[in-house]
């Protein structure tokens, strides 16, 4: 009897696999076929019924039997559009008219990363923030409330900070309330008014706020074979008439790069002006020096994850955590998402991740638990020796195993006779969302691919950049700045950070692959649902009359 009921199982699964794979050859070999009309032939003129203007005279006669000086136009634009848009960008990277070179000022400026850029014409040099968290580009300009910019208000520089005046820039204009990139002009009185600006950033009382207006960014394209081309682009730039908060405490004093993924930010206008690939990478390295480039894709061996919509749309650079590993040990329930933002001086995780991963840290030094004052960690540790003693890794772990390691997850305290100590560089955030600072970006080229809609990353000491040969590799400045103590007041909440994330950008126009992907593999399965649905009822009938199972 139970060779019998064997034998009947067998043969009703075979029935069953069949009819769902013949319905599933069915679906493979089934095709669409479209018939093509040139949009210029006679079948199309008559379809469309063009009007004898539109087709040279002759009603119902196209363009394309006419060949008119017309039609030929058309074609040209329609190929230079072509060329721009589908062939490639004009440049293979772009970088600041001065160099790729960023630099760390340390404590003096809020640990952030900064460029020298260069706008309007003539040009006018700005020291700027880079930052992933928000989009607009802003400067002081026309002065109501902004920090000082006298050199001999920061000991880590040597020449006066500028103020950007739109009158003196032969290349300005006033941005519009109608323009499609005025968010404040539904509130404008008239839509000729120049469009008005006000950002309130997640740092308590930090803002900038002002007129926008468009001018020239000064860019340059080159190789280490030849010399660089000058390359100016028009982008939209805030005219920081008064800052609040941060912005006038040496945070941020002559501006910040907006690089989201708003359509106002650079990068965004960089990729649809046809300059640069819609994709930028920044490097920093140990030494407080590092690298800014548009248009670069990162290396193909490099690792990546993909970034996570925002209620339903891509705003910001967002990525899902799988895992957190201290060292070795990977730990349960870590899992959370977390904002990339560079402008982000430190790390802060969810609570509950922060708990788990600062105990199993705790775990694996071997050193004396500590407090230093002035410091806002709290797992912070006495050295016994000058150096630093061994600590584990920090390993976020994502989807299909990529990796990133932070193996220097530590801030180091130095002494008079050398490291006093050490804290673990990462804050609760009491939110949902965590932020992964540029403190742990360090040591790694991070490649910002909004074309693919992902975040990748690779090792770098961000002076030689892998494959990227015609990147213009100029030597950083002479010796990096030494790094203060961070301020209780900058790093003591989550919302006296530095330079906090402003959550603004706008979606991209087009999904990712992976979400084509996905729908097209579910729409398949939809499709044989009635037979895996045939197939659990013959299942559970056999269960029934055999008991089997």
């Amino acid at each position: 009897m139970a060779a019998q009921s064997a034998w009947l199982l067998i043969y009703f699964l075979t029935a069953a696999w069949l009819a769902v794979e013949n319905e599933y050859i069915a679906l493979a070999s089934t095709t669409l076929s479209l018939r093509l009309i040139h949009r210029f032939s006679d079948e199309a003129a008559k379809a469309l019924k063009f009007s004898p203007s539109e087709t040279n005279g002759s009603a119902g006669v196209s363009p394309w039997r006419k060949k008119s000086k017309d039609y030929y136009r058309v074609l040209l634009s329609n190929d230079f559009h072509r060329q721009k848009m589908k062939l490639g960008a004009h440049y293979q990277l772009l970088f600041p008219s001065q160099g790729s070179n960023t630099v760390s000022f340390g404590n003096d400026f809020g640990w952030l990363h900064y460029a020298w850029i260069d706008i309007g014409t003539p040009n006018v040099s700005f020291l700027v923030a880079l930052d992933t968290g928000s989009d607009l580009l802003w400067v002081p300009c026309d002065c109501i409330q902004c920090a000082p910019l006298t050199s001999a208000y920061y000991s880590s520089l040597d020449i006066d900070l500028n103020e950007y005046n739109p009158s003196d820039s032969s290349t300005s204009k006033h941005l519009s309330c109608s323009h499609q990139l005025c968010e404040s002009g539904p509130n404008c009185k008239s839509p000729k008014q120049q469009c008005p600006y006000n950002i309130n950033y997640y740092t308590e009382s930090t803002s900038s706020s002002g007129l926008l207006v468009e001018d020239m960014l000064n860019l340059a394209s080159g190789s280490d074979n030849t010399s660089n081309t000058s390359v100016q682009a028009p982008v939209i730039i805030g005219c920081g008439m008064k800052q609040s908060g941060g912005y006038l405490d040496g945070v941020a004093p002559d501006g910040l790069l907006g690089l989201g993924l708003g359509e106002i930010s650079v990068p965004s206008v960089l990729a649809k002006a046809g300059l640069v690939r819609n994709s930028f990478s920044m490097c920093f390295n140990e030494g407080g020096s590092g690298r800014i480039f548009f248009g670069d894709l990162g290396l193909a061996t490099q690792q990546s994850t993909p970034f996570l919509p925002l209620d339903g749309t891509y705003k910001t650079y967002i990525v899902g955590v799988d895992a957190c590993c201290i060292g070795n040990s990977c730990l349960k329930l870590t899992s959370f998402r977390a904002l990339i933002d560079s402008g982000a001086s430190f790390t802060f995780l969810p609570d509950e991740v922060y708990e788990k991963i600062v105990k199993e840290f705790d775990r694996h030094v071997n050193a004396t638990r500590s407090s230093f004052e002035g410091y806002p960690w709290k797992y912070c540790y006495k050295s016994s020796s000058q150096e630093l003693p061994k600590v584990p890794s920090v390993t976020l772990m994502f989807p299909l195993n990529n990796s990133f390691v932070v193996h220097n997850p530590v801030f180091i305290i130095n002494g008079n006779q050398g490291v006093d100590g050490f804290c673990l560089a990462i804050q609760p955030t009491g939110e949902d969302i965590g932020t992964i600072g540029q403190n742990y970006m360090t040591g790694y080229r991070m490649v910002f691919d909004r074309e693919n809609l992902k975040l990748a990353w690779s090792r770098s000491n961000c002076q030689d950049l892998g494959d990227s040969k015609t990147m213009s590799l100029t030597s950083p400045p002479d010796g990096a700045p030494s790094n203060p103590l961070p301020t209780t007041e900058q790093q003591s909440t989550p919302g006296g950070r530095a330079v906090s994330p402003a959550v603004a950008g706008r979606a991209p126009a087009k999904p990712s692959t992976a979400s084509t992907q996905l729908i097209s593999s579910r729409f398949c399965l939809l499709r044989l649902l009635p037979e895996l649905l045939l197939l659990l009822n013959i299942i559970s009938a056999f269960k029934a009359n055999t008991g089997i199972f």
